[in-house]
């Protein structure tokens, strides 16, 4: 609900009209909206960053509010009250501990390979563990490896951020948060860093995937690319 005495950060208070469509419009769509998605249903010339910037505020505080994510913009249930809404609703199928040690792997080295995967978590993984990520919507092929076998690179999706309430990859946390949230002892090897993730794009040694291949199981991807070289 928008009060009749709101106003943005620069104390004029924005058109009520554009107020409301913009308000409606997040609160309809099933997927986080970018300010070009809302440009698009505003009037030309609309103040898109003053309009989300003064109905975030007038959210701020409620039991709903307005955040941004993945770069875009949508409602999401306040973090003080996500545990009373979870309680109503059904369980959520919980990732195994190798596809949370995946995800995280995937997350923090993208660009990265199956192959590479394993070295960094140290144990063979199973075939359905990157099928399950990838079916919830967390990870995708990236591209092919430019090295003999040409293997699959994974990353990250706009759906992890979205599900992390992350504004972009390199917002998750860094060494010192961990060991500042006790996931870490403080007595670390001498060297022990975590990499800056980063999900740009393709770098040189790494080619898009074909067409076809975004439609396949990773397993699949993987043995079509097997046995062959630049």
């Amino acid at each position: 609900m928008i009060e009749d005495d709101d106003t943005d950060w620069t104390g004029t208070a924005p058109d009520r009209e554009q107020l409301r469509i913009v308000e409606a419009l997040l609160f309809a769509s099933a997927e986080p909206l970018s300010d070009g998605d809302l440009a698009m249903r505003l009037p030309e010339g609309a103040d898109v960053a003053g309009l989300v910037a003064a109905l975030a505020e007038d959210y701020a505080g409620r039991g709903v509010n307005l955040v941004r994510v993945a770069g875009k913009w949508m409602f999401r249930t306040a973090v003080d009250l996500g545990a009373l809404v979870r309680e109503d609703q059904p369980e959520e199928r919980r990732l195994s501990r190798a596809a949370l040690e995946t995800l995280a792997a995937i997350a923090y080295h993208q660009p990265v390979t199956r192959a590479e995967i394993e070295d960094i978590r140290g144990v063979t993984m199973s075939k359905g563990t990157l099928d399950v990520l990838m079916e919830a919507g967390f990870i995708r092929m990236r591209g092919r490896r430019r090295t003999p076998g040409r293997p699959i690179t994974y990353g990250t999706t706009e759906g992890f951020l979205v599900q992390f309430g992350l504004e972009a990859i390199g917002d998750l946390p860094g060494l010192d948060e961990m060991k500042g949230a006790g996931l870490f002892d403080q007595a670390l090897p001498a060297g022990f860093k975590i990499p800056v993730p980063s999900d740009s794009i393709l770098p040189d040694e790494e080619d898009p995937l074909d067409g076809d291949e975004h439609d396949v199981l990773p397993l699949e991807a993987e043995e079509a690319g097997a046995g062959t070289e630049d």
